[in-house]
Parts: C-alpha cells; sequence; structure tokens
C-alpha cells in the first residue's frame, strides 16, 4: 500500500489571494477609477512645477534660520488647488476622488520635496483616523468643517495625535503597547473624559484645526482603555508646545501638543469600546482596537511607500539632469556605460517601490478600510447623485447612532482576519521597501554626482535629509518588518511567535 505523500508545512503557500490583489481587483475596479486617477495626478504635476519646485529650496533654507516659522502661505495655496478636500468623500461634501489615486498624487508631490508632500499626506492621516473609527455623526461633522474651511479660504487640517515623549513605535501596535509607557490619561468623568499628557513628534500639529488624540482610560493596560477623541483648537486646557528642530522634511512642523485638565465632551468622543456595549470582554476590546489601528496603519502606511517612490523619483531625476548635462572625458555622462547602469537601478528602485505601495492600494480596495466606496455599484452612486441628495437626505442619515452601530458591525465584527493580515502585511512591506529604496536612490545619486550632489541648490543632499525620516515615522522599519512577518509569513508557521521578547 502506498504511503500518503507528506504534505510540506509551506505547501499551497503563499495563498494566491495573499499575492494577486491586483488580479482580484481588476474585476471589481471602476473604469472610472483609471480616468480619475490620471486627472489628480496631472493636477499634482502642475502643482509641483508652479509651486513645489520653485520654493523647496527656498523654504528649507527659511526653516533652518527660523525653525519656528510655519508655512501658512503654502497650506493656503495647496488648500486653493483643492488638496485638502478632494479626496474626502461626497457624502461628506468633499470631491470624492477615490483614494488610491491619493497615493500617486504624493509621490508626485515628494519627488518635488517630501516636506510639502507631508503638508497634504498628513491630513489624510488624520482623515483616514478619524475613518477608522466609523463614527458617521463625527466623521460627518469634521470632514464638512474642512470643506468649509475649503469655501471661506481657511485652511482647516486634522492630524493625528499619537506618539508620546516615552512612547513611540510601541503605541502603533497592540502587541507592543501593553509594554509601551503611555502617559496621556483620558479619565471619564460626568458628560465626557478630562485628558492631562503630552504628544510629541505630531506632524502639522500646529497647522491643524482638528486632532484625533489617541488616549488611554488605563495608563497600566492600555491595550483595553484606548480611547480616540477629536480634540479642536480653541479648547480649554489645549495647547501647542515647541516645534522639533528637524534634519529633514522641514516643511512639515512636527509639534508637541499639551493636555491640562483638557475636558473632551462626550459629542467629541470618536471611539470607545465601552460606547453602548458594557459587557463586551477584555479580548474583544483588544481585537477591536487593533482593528482599529491596523485600518489606518493599512492606508497610511501605503501614503509613506508613496513618499519613499517620490523621493527615490526626485533623485533619479535629478542624477538623470546631471548626466545629460555633464561632460566626463569629452562625453556626456550620460553616454558612459557605467552611469548608465547606475542609471537602470535607481529608475528599477522607483518602479518597484510603486508597485508595492499600488499593491497595497489593490488589497485596501478589496478588503479594506475604502472597500466600500470602491465597490462599483457604490462608487457610481456617489459619483452621480446631485449634492442636494447628499445634504438634505443622506446627512441627517448619519447622525443615527444606528448608522454608526451598523457600519462598525460591517468593518469590526465582519471583517475577517484573513483581510486584516493581508492588508497591515502588505502596507508594512511598502512602507519599509519604498522608503529604503528611496534612501538607496538618495546615496546613488551622490555616488553619481559627486560634489555637485552636495550643493543645496542640487537638491539631492535634501532629499536624503527628506529620505532619513521615512524609515522611522508610521513605524521604523525595524517594526514595519516584523509585521510583515506576522501578518502574511507566521500564520503558515504554527510555532512562529513575534512580539514576545
Amino acid at each position: 500500500m502506498e504511503r500518503p505523500e507528506r504534505r510540506s508545512l509551506l505547501d499551497d503557500y503563499p495563498a494566491f489571494d495573499d499575492i494577486y490583489c491586483s488580479l482580484r481587483a481588476l474585476r471589481r475596479m471602476p473604469k472610472a477609477v483609471i480616468g480619475e486617477t490620471r486627472r489628480a495626478v496631472e493636477l499634482a504635476r502642475r502643482f509641483n512645477r508652479e509651486v513645489v519646485r520653485p520654493r523647496a529650496l527656498e523654504l528649507d533654507l527659511r526653516k533652518q534660520e527660523d525653525p519656528d516659522h510655519l508655512p501658512w502661505d503654502l497650506v493656503e495655496e495647496a488648500d486653493r488647488w483643492g488638496f485638502y478636500t478632494m479626496f474626502i468623500p461626497r457624502l461628506f461634501g468633499g470631491g470624492g476622488f477615490n483614494f488610491p489615486a491619493l497615493s500617486c498624487v504624493l509621490e508626485e508631490l515628494a519627488s518635488g520635496c517630501t516636506g510639502i508632500a507631508n503638508l497634504v499626506g498628513v491630513h489624510y492621516l488624520g482623515v483616514a483616523t478619524l475613518c477608522s473609527s466609523w463614527n458617521l455623526r463625527l466623521m460627518n461633522r469634521v470632514m464638512r468643517d474642512t470643506v468649509d474651511g475649503h469655501r471661506n479660504g481657511k485652511p482647516c487640517l486634522i492630524s493625528l495625535a499619537i506618539t508620546e515623549p516615552d512612547a513611540g513605535t510601541d503605541v502603533e501596535e497592540v502587541e507592543l503597547v501593553r509594554k509601551a509607557k503611555v502617559s496621556c490619561h483620558a479619565r471619564k468623568v460626568k458628560g465626557g473624559y478630562l485628558v492631562n499628557g503630552r504628544k510629541i513628534f505630531i506632524s502639522n500639529g500646529h497647522l491643524s484645526t482638528w486632532h484625533m488624540l489617541i488616549a488611554y482610560e488605563d495608563l497600566q493596560h492600555p491595550e483595553t482603555s484606548t480611547v480616540m477623541l477629536a480634540v479642536r483648537n480653541g479648547t480649554p486646557g489645549f495647547s501647542f508646545g515647541r516645534q522639533e528642530h528637524k534634519m529633514g522634511q522641514k516643511a512639515c512642523p512636527a509639534s508637541e501638543l499639551i493636555f491640562e485638565d483638557c475636558f473632551i465632551p462626550e459629542e467629541n468622543v470618536c471611539f470607545d469600546v465601552r460606547q453602548g456595549n458594557a459587557e463586551v470582554t477584555p479580548e474583544e476590546i483588544e481585537r477591536i482596537i487593533m482593528q482599529v489601528i491596523d485600518y489606518v496603519v493599512s492606508g497610511s502606511r501605503a501614503g509613506v511607500g508613496a513618499f519613499g517612490t517620490g523621493v527615490a523619483r526626485g533623485a533619479f531625476e535629478e542624477a538623470l539632469r546631471y548626466a545629460a548635462e555633464t561632460e566626463v572625458d569629452g562625453k556626456l555622462l550620460v553616454n558612459h556605460e557605467w552611469a548608465q547602469c547606475l542609471l537602470a537601478e535607481m529608475y528599477k528602485n522607483v518602479a518597484i517601490s510603486r508597485l508595492t505601495y499600488m499593491e497595497t492600494n489593490y488589497a485596501n480596495s478589496l478588503y479594506g478600510m475604502f472597500k466600500a466606496l470602491n465597490y462599483r455599484p457604490v462608487f457610481y452612486l456617489m459619483k452621480l447623485l446631485p449634492r442636494p441628495v447628499f445634504d438634505r437626505v443622506l446627512q441627517p442619515l448619519l447622525d443615527l447612532p444606528a448608522v454608526t452601530r451598523l457600519f462598525r458591525k460591517i468593518y469590526f465584527d465582519w471583517q475577517p482576519q484573513a483581510f486584516t493580515r493581508r492588508t497591515s502585511g502588505w502596507a508594512s512591506l511598502s512602507k519599509f521597501a519604498a522608503t529604503d529604496a528611496g534612501v538607496r536612490n538618495c546615496q546613488l545619486a551622490l555616488e553619481m554626482m559627486g560634489r555637485a550632489g552636495l550643493r543645496h541648490q542640487g537638491r539631492v543632499e535634501k532629499h536624503l535629509r527628506d529620505s532619513k525620516l521615512l524609515q522611522i515615522y508610521e513605524g521604523t522599519n525595524q517594526l514595519n518588518r516584523l509585521n510583515l512577518f506576522k501578518c502574511l509569513i507566521a500564520p503558515k508557521v504554527p510555532q512562529a511567535r513575534v512580539f514576545e521578547e
């Protein structure tokens, strides 16, 4: 009798759906997404030509001389071009461009200046954090505030306030936050929360009107006591502290936010697992909090991958420009084979980086936060319905607690774990692969250009300074490697343990 063939641990690995998100997305993706993305990219390229490149070096020097300078003029210019509302869904009064196109826009802007690109990208990190709560009433209120600011010529940006003085990367993983030294305390009081603590390195902090604050009811057990609060400028007890003096991405301020007996009313509580569900177990609380965090980082890390792609492309384009204008040994540098090989390597880094964030966006469109908006009937309904229908018919429905409960049921309770692993794993892959490629291309450009690359006006040294920060925020690249292992490798290896040291 023949013995049955012994199956390997890695038989059927990797899973088809884990590595071919793009193929599955093709049949579902609305065709209009292509034209819409093209229009968004064309707008970003024009903004680069007319605004970013002419002003990037000047702003970099200005911030070097005066670290407390705030680039309000650039924020107002970006708002006039519509960048702060174009990706807000039409349901909330925005332009309704598809969210995956945001990554393409961020690549374009980052190819000119990653700091200026971050003035736009970080706003949508705040938007994504707010949306991850699925508090439809607050989503409608805050995003319509941004839309009203655009109409009135007074930009209304949204930030994410999560990083603390003694807890950086740890707060982005539930497995690590239980060990983190968090200190931003939200004490439940009658009618809301009383907050005390500080947040640091908050991108766009001084420039934002709304701040999505992550705080903790129990500082000893933050993994089961996380709350998300919406804090508006002018709230008593809330103030701005210092700006960090950064090496790169100077255009985008990194701010300290201070909370001293800051009362946040119940109406501004975006997310508290116990809201309307007092019987929820600690295990369920931890699972839902992890789900909220994963929704945010699965989208935001794709954006950081786009930043990395953009800075890699910016360095490549400066090196190519230099090679096309510089003679070495009697002929243009671009005609030397060693230079052609170097430029080909840099182009490869850009192309592969772009593929990683695009694949992440396919995963998010199928399984992540904006899957509902990319569902073909919903996509076209959002495009074709007249605005009065949103304002007079749909908007009142968003205030109903039942609508928020329904969406939370869909996105928290009915979300398969495999979907979350897929989006989170790909987001981490894009984050560390593309940002490492950005640093590498800057180094290669300097290798080709020599002293010319070190001059400020050559732009490459600025791209290198900008690129280093990309390896740190949105979770360090080391953490993202571990998260990729946890999400896409460890499930096939039962004995594997992650984040346990």
